[in-house]
């Protein structure tokens, strides 16, 4: 019973990390797509900001799911 316990609880740690990176990404997405809508010229380096602040959300997940367990 102590066992799925535990395994329940970071089964539960990872959910909730790899939800707050899914928000993440979806926000720098969101300010990406309404960066660029004001400044078209500029679509390159918002492109990229955009990518390295993506990424870094998700190594928020790699985190919980690999290191939390």
């Amino acid at each position: 019973m102590l066992q799925i316990i535990a395994e329940m609880t970071g089964s539960i740690q990872g959910a909730f990390g790899c939800l707050g990176a899914a928000i993440g990404v979806g926000l720098v997405g969101m300010k990406a797509a309404e960066a660029v809508g004001r400044n078209p010229g500029a679509s390159g380096q918002i492109l990229v900001q955009g990518i390295i602040g993506m990424a870094l959300a998700e190594a928020v997940a790699f985190y919980a799911l690999f290191l939390g367990n």
